[in-house]
């Protein structure tokens, strides 16, 4: 792996472990987002703060702060470097240091991937799966993964070289679901909207 591959997936991490679900909480005065819900840093586990706003703020920077990574990255180092960033920011976002390790579930970083790589039928479709599956079942952690899965099934049809890394990239984001998928086999995933307890 050359220097410039490196500072690439360093960059992407750096951008990737920022997390903005638990600066934007604590901004806003609602505590540690890790102390209520799933734990998690994401913008499903904000909305249980009861404040739309951060939890749509939350979800649009996971996204851009990986687009940003795989652009920079590009800029500085060279057009081949965006996957390396992309990996970067994907696994900073999933396991950030700063916290441990315990970071989000990558659904909306994954798609900031997409952007950054240029890969827009993978991403409109991405987009409109996780919206659809959100409006109809609202089950966050279905539509998540649902559209994760999505991204490699496009690239594998459209024949893209990103195939293999965009399905490393959906199993991680099922793996960080593991937990959701159990409590989805009892029947017991909570729905958005519904009243839960906030450890719940």
């Amino acid at each position: 792996m050359t220097s410039e591959m490196l500072f690439a997936l360093a960059l992407g991490y750096l951008l990737g472990s920022i997390p903005f679900g638990l600066i934007l909480t604590r901004l806003a005065g609602k505590g540690d987002i890790r102390e209520i819900g799933s734990h998690s840093i994401g913008a499903t586990n904000v909305l249980r703060t009861g404040s739309k706003l951060l939890a749509a703020l939350t979800l649009v920077l996971d996204c851009l702060k990986a687009t940003a990574a795989i652009l920079i990255a590009q800029r500085l180092f060279g057009d081949f470097t965006g996957a390396y960033a992309a990996s970067g920011a994907l696994l900073g976002h999933l396991y950030p240091v700063w916290l441990g390790f315990r970071g989000g579930k990558g659904v909306a970083t994954l798609l900031g991937i997409l952007l950054g790589l240029q890969l827009w039928p993978a991403a409109l479709i991405y987009a409109a799966v996780w919206i659809f599956m959100l409006a109809t079942l609202r089950i966050s952690s279905l539509a998540g993964m649902t559209a994760a899965v999505s991204a490699p099934i496009i690239a594998f049809a459209e024949h893209s070289a990103y195939f293999p890394l965009l399905l490393g990239f959906a199993l991680l984001v099922i793996w960080r679901h593991r937990e959701n998928i159990l409590r989805l086999t009892k029947g017991t995933e909570p729905r958005i909207g519904s009243k839960t307890s906030p450890t719940a």
